[in-house]
């Protein structure tokens, strides 16, 4: 948790940021485009948090295999894009309440932590990653998720007005990151240069917003 507070509160800056949700990076690897078919086969997440000089950055990365559902879907064709191998004797996979569970529990903590009082999830072509999501909760049976439903930030919108580009290698390389094709496609990878994204976005646009005057309370 962050030592740096706004001028209007006590609070951790990040309870003020984002109107009390904490922005938590989330990428899935899986067997197709479709949530409700296709295999859940990778999941990472990379939660942020602002410095004490109020800039953006990581703090905690985990990122877990995930067992296919029983009937799921698998294109070879996602696999040629990912690189996974669901069936490996080495995968070291988890059923998906397992793995959401761990995540979730990363996610409650730094909500709790940042002042906060629910995680929205960030993503590059965000609703892709949340619609896995929501559908592994629904079909694990999860009662309470810390995401919000339906809200998110998508970064490759974000970077097409921030930077003019929307492909994540290309946005990456625009806002003068380093990117590695051969690491590219895992979801540790793709979720902690999303979060590299996120944050330089974020805090190119501070003296922006530090500038707006506060608005009335809702």
């Amino acid at each position: 948790m962050t030592d740096f507070q706004s001028p209007e509160s006590a609070l951790p800056v990040m309870a003020q940021r984002f109107r009390g949700f904490l922005p938590v990076v989330i990428d899935v690897e899986t067997g197709g485009f479709n949530n409700a078919t296709d295999a859940l086969l990778e999941i990472a997440a990379v939660t942020v948090d602002f410095n004490a000089d109020g800039e953006l950055e990581l703090r905690e990365s985990v990122s877990y295999h995930v067992e296919p559902f029983e009937g799921a879907n698998i294109e070879p064709a996602s696999l040629e894009v990912n690189g996974i191998d669901p069936h490996h004797p080495l995968r070291p996979a988890l059923p998906e309440r397992e793995a959401l569970a761990r995540v979730f529990r990363v996610v409650r903590t730094m909500v709790k932590d940042t002042g906060c009082k629910r995680a929205v999830l960030v993503g590059h072509n965000a609703h892709f990653d949340l619609g896995f999501l929501n559908a592994a909760i629904a079909r694990t049976g999860i009662k309470r998720s810390p995401f919000h439903p339906f809200s998110c930030f998508d970064t490759a919108t974000l970077a097409g007005v921030a930077l003019g580009q929307t492909v994540l290698r290309r946005a990456a390389t625009a806002a003068g990151m380093s990117w590695d094709n051969d690491a590219a496609h895992s979801a540790r990878y793709d979720t902690e240069q999303t979060a590299k994204l996120f944050c330089t976005i974020v805090n190119r646009f501070r003296p922006i917003y530090e500038n707006i005057p506060p608005l009335p309370q809702d």
